[in-house]
């Protein structure tokens, strides 16, 4: 599936660096680890790497997460040779009914007035094991900071939203309580850039 690959520009905590690996099945990724973990090459060069003079990491985090019904393929741009400044977006619903409301909302009105402002998420998720659920996760390649600028004030000046989002406020309550936010940049050796 997909890979990509991204250090923190602004993120909680720094220095970090995100792998984003997509997967057909639950059963590819345990797959997938059996083989990483039988490799006798790569755990001796990860036990001299963790042995080294210096802590190679704090820690590690993984989650799981679903692509929505409404997700993007993700693909590769070959010709694409700078990397992009890339936006994760984090909102996190009080219950499983207003996260539901909320992926109503992301898959009617609001990813044509995203794409008409500039915003062009290429990753739609829900975590399925992972840290503060529920929520809906996605993620925004942007040129760079000014092209990122422009996408949100458009956006938020877009009559349209501001009608949407009352609108779901009035049927579902605020179905967003917490938004995190983080900047990232591809890796040079990131597949998707």
């Amino acid at each position: 599936g997909p890979i990509i690959v991204l250090e923190a520009l602004v993120a909680a905590h720094m220095p970090q660096v995100t792998l984003i690996q997509g997967f057909d099945s639950a059963t590819q990724l345990f797959s997938l680890r059996q083989k990483l973990d039988g490799d006798k090459n790569l755990n001796a060069a990860f036990e001299a790497w963790e042995r080294g003079e210096e802590q190679p990491y704090e820690h590690c985090s993984i989650s799981l997460l679903e692509a929505t019904d409404y997700c993007p393929e993700v693909k590769a741009d070959p010709q694409r040779k700078t990397p992009r400044i890339f936006e994760l977006r984090t909102y996190h619903s009080p219950t499983w009914r207003q996260l539901a409301a909320l992926h109503e909302r992301f898959a009617g009105s609001e990813i044509k007035i995203f794409d008409r402002s500039g915003v062009h998420p290429i990753l739609y998720t829900s975590t399925l094991i992972g840290q503060q659920m529920p929520n809906l996760t996605y993620l925004i390649p942007f040129d760079n900071l000014t092209h990122r600028e422009k996408a949100w004030a458009a956006f938020g000046a877009d009559p349209e939203w501001v009608k949407v989002r009352k609108e779901s406020i009035d049927k579902h309550g605020q179905i967003s309580s917490v938004m995190q936010m983080s900047l990232w940049r591809a890796t040079p050796y990131s597949p998707i850039k």
